[in-house]
Parts: structure tokens; sequence; C-alpha cells
């Protein structure tokens, strides 16, 4: 076999000298022969893909960092104070010293030591530097969607899902912005793909691993808090074993999670002395999301934004305008939970009503084409060389790739939804008890969040989770246009005879 293989080696290297053009084709067409050699390729051109859109995305987005419409500066400040008064020695990032101080227990303390950790690495402070190192993450993250949809389905799946995840503008707007959504869907895809491995391999140290990286996430965000108890029910569901075996994989999700998250929960019973689990919030997204609605806002008279409820607030407590009065302080969590308070009273009053609203919602952060909702955020942009390069630069073959990859950005725009439909279909006729498993995460994000006030971006990890089926949609409709094209050419061969 070695002297054969020497042998080509030897004629390829001869015909090549005769005729280099045609022998460098030769041996590229043996290369690529292999599937590694050829699924190695596309993981290449993947990545490469990535890095384009999110290199020309995030070219855009640092123009308009100073516009709130496209980046929330008020929550990266609350995160950057955080960052640069530990570095300076002035608080520090876990512990909370001041337990009147109910506002610094806003946000898990992740993201600030993320901060951190680049504002070190850079030797910069600022958005830019944390924009630069997380794009350049999120284009390699694409990866996690290739593995998933590997383990899913096929390698033609992962592959056709790495292709839209790299291109769709939502992931690649999301991954340019100096915030902790990119990283805590990095997180959450990755644990995702370890639920997967674990029920393929009946393997407890997988799921060990995912509910681990759940708790992890809610370091940055508090959004997948309940994620695992969604997950444990999906394995004693979805999960070909035993029973025993399937509890004790359910078990080890749910404890590994709230494992890590434990240090955060400690940290707040103990400085507060109220069960505060990794962030305030909840009550805010409640009256928030009723007060989103028109009803909601003139009949109740819930709050439509943070300025409104601090206002709303302010004139019920009888607090004098020149003092310090916020969202979160004073008296920060007894303020969240009143109006929780509020919210579910009214959901018990009309839950017929607020049934349509989470619908609406639902209805809301599915929307990738069109016109942006003002409500739910935008899906992402195009780009294109007026956007997004230079100006010197915005003529030439340069600016016709850029708007060839905007173009073909707003065609996926239109089709995906479609593709992510069909693909569910297509992924549970395949295997039911996987898409079972990937469905939990999508219902999670999808309807639970939903529930309260919500944005395209809380859910960052469903959407990234739906290119798989959106892949396999495409795959199987590639493959159907092959076999038909095929089918004809023989029939004509066949007639010609």
């Amino acid at each position: 076999m070695e002297c054969d293989y020497l042998g080509a080696e030897v004629i390829t290297l001869r015909s090549a000298h005769s005729d280099p053009k045609s022998g460098i084709l030769s041996w590229l067409s043996q290369r690529l022969s292999n599937p590694v050699t050829r699924r190695f390729v596309a993981l290449l051109f993947i990545v490469a893909l990535a890095f384009c859109v999110r290199a020309l995305t995030a070219n855009f987005l640092r123009a308009h960092l100073d516009e709130p419409g496209w980046f929330p500066s008020g929550i990266y400040a609350n995160f950057d104070r955080q960052a640069q008064d530990w570095l300076d020695g002035r608080a520090s990032i876990l512990w909370i010293d001041d337990p009147s101080r109910t506002d610094a227990a806003i946000y898990p303390p992740g993201y600030p030591l993320w901060l951190a950790f680049v504002y070190t690495l850079t030797g910069n402070r600022s958005p830019g530097a944390v924009q630069n190192v997380q794009w350049v993450l999120d284009a390699f993250s694409v990866l996690l969607i290739v593995g998933v949809g590997v383990t899913a389905f096929s390698w033609r799946t992962g592959l056709w899902a790495g292709w839209i995840a790299a291109l769709w503008p939502l992931l690649a707007l999301s991954g340019a912005a100096p915030l902790a959504d990119a990283p805590t869907t990095w997180i959450i895809v990755g644990a995702a793909w370890l639920l997967l491995l674990a029920a393929r391999r009946q393997s407890v140290t997988w799921a060990i691993g995912a509910g681990a990286l759940v708790g992890a996430s809610c370091w940055l965000r508090a959004n997948a808090m309940l994620l695992v108890f969604f997950w444990a029910l999906a394995l004693l569901l979805f999960v070909r074993a035993s029973w025993r075996r399937r509890a004790l994989m359910s078990a080890a999700v749910i404890f590994a999670a709230l494992l890590v998250i434990a240090p955060v929960v400690a940290r707040n019973v103990i400085a507060f002395h109220a069960f505060v689990p990794t962030g305030l919030g909840a009550g805010t997204n409640l009256w928030e999301g009723i007060g989103e609605t028109e009803r909601g806002s003139k009949e109740f008279g819930a709050a439509e934004n943070d300025h409104e409820v601090v206002e709303q607030e302010r004139a019920a407590l009888n607090v004098p305008p020149e003092a310090p009065f916020d969202l979160y302080y004073p008296d920060g969590i007894q303020r969240d939970r009143e109006r929780t308070r509020k919210a579910v009273a009214i959901i018990k009053q009309h839950p017929f009503w607020y049934a349509g609203t989470v619908v609406r919602r639902m209805a809301g952060v599915m929307k990738y084409a069109g016109a942006p909702s003002g409500i739910y955020g935008s899906a992402g942009i195009n780009v294109t060389s007026r956007k997004c390069l230079p100006t010197q630069w915005q003529g030439g073959i340069v600016a016709v790739f850029v708007n060839g990859l905007g173009m073909l950005q707003s065609v996926l725009r239109y089709i995906l939804l479609p593709l992510m439909f069909m693909g569910a279909m297509l992924a549970f006729r395949l295997d039911w008890r996987t898409t079972g498993l990937m469905s939990a995460t999508v219902f999670y994000y999808w309807v639970v969040g939903s529930m309260m006030h919500t944005h395209i971006r809380y859910g960052l990890p469903m959407h990234a989770l739906l290119t798989v089926f959106a892949g396999l949609a495409g795959w199987r409709i590639k493959e159907f246009v092959v076999s038909r094209k095929l089918s004809s050419l023989i029939g004509e061969e066949g007639a010609e005879n």
C-alpha cells in the first residue's frame, strides 16, 4: 500500500512537471476526495465567512456606540463601573460591603469580571476593546453550532447550520456588541451540545458538564436560571435509557448548575438577608411587560419603561425630586418584589388577555425580516459598503463583495423562518428524541422568556440553536434538487439512447 501511494505521488509530480496547472488540479482533487479534508476546508470557509460578516458589522456598530437604538450604553456603564472599581481597588467585584446598596445586585458579577480581564489583557478600558475581543471569539463560536448539528443529525446538517450562523445578521450584530448576550450564548450553546452528548452516551459526566455550563452562564445573565429544570424533564422524557439512568442524569444537570450558581446566591443572602438568586429584575420585567401594551398602561397603570417605573414609584413613595432614587436603590429588593406582586395580581385577574400578550411577544421575537420592532429590538443589519466600509473602500472589488454578502443576508432573513419550521418537522420525523431535547431550550427561551418583557437578544441561544433545524432543511432541499436534476439527466440520456 505504501509503494502504491508513493507511486501515485511520483505520477502526480511528473504530470505536474509536464503540465503544472493540471497537476495542481489533480493533486487538489485527490486531497478533496477525502471526507475529512472536505469537512476541514468547509469549516475554514465557515469561520472565514463569520469573520468577514462580524468584522463588517462591528465596524458599523463602532460608529453607533453612542446611539441608544443600537447600543444600550447605560447597561454597559453599570458593568464598566464595577470592573473599573475592582481594577482600581475601590471595591470588590464579588462581595457587597454595603447592604443598603441593593443596586449592586442588579446583575451577577460575571460580566464585570470578563470586562476586567479584557481591560487588563488589552490595556484599553473602553467598549471598543471589548467589542474587538468579542466579535473575534463570536466568529469562532459558529463552530459550536456546527458541533450541535453534527451530534444531533449529521455532518451535512452541522455544516449547513454553520453557514447560516456565519451569515445571519442577528447573530453577527449580537456578536459585535460589547454586552453579555454573546458570551452567554456561547456558553448555553456549548451546554446544549454537552446535553446532546450526555443523551447519546447516557453519561452522567456529560450531564454534569452541561449543568455546570448553564450555571456559569448565570454568572453573566440570569436568564437561564430555570433552564436546567426543563432540561431535566427533557432527559427524563427523551433519553433512551433505564429510568434510573435518566433520573441520575436529570439530577446531575440540576445539581451541577445549582453548585456553580451557589456563590452568587450566598453573596446576596449574606449581604441582604434575602433570597436573590443571581440578580434583580424579574418584577421590573413583569411590570414593564404589562406596561408595554396599550391596555396595560392605560387601564392598569403599568409603567412602560425604567424611567416611568422610577417616576411612578417616586411619586407613590413621596420621594423628593433631589433625593437619590433609581430603579433598584434604595430598597431595590422590596420594590422589585412589589412590582412582581402587582403584575401577578393583574395577570391572575386577566389570564386570557395576558396569554394573548405572550403570544404576540413570541411572534415579535421571531421577526427576522422587515422593519425592526421598537419593543423587541433589531434583528441585525445587512452589511453594505456604504454602512460598513471606510469611505476610500466604498468602490471596487471589496465593495462588490460586501454588497454581495448583504444581498445574501437579505435573502436569508426572509427564508430563515420557513426553513426553521420545515427543519423542525423533518427533525421530528428523523429523530424525535433528539428533537425533543433541543426543543426544550427553544421552548424555555421562546415561551417562558415571553411571559415577561423581553427582547430579541435575550433569546439569542434559542435563535442560535434554531439554525440547526434550518441547516437540516437547507441540506434536504439541496439533496432533493440535485436528485431531481440527476433523474432528469438520466431520463434525457435514456430517451436519446
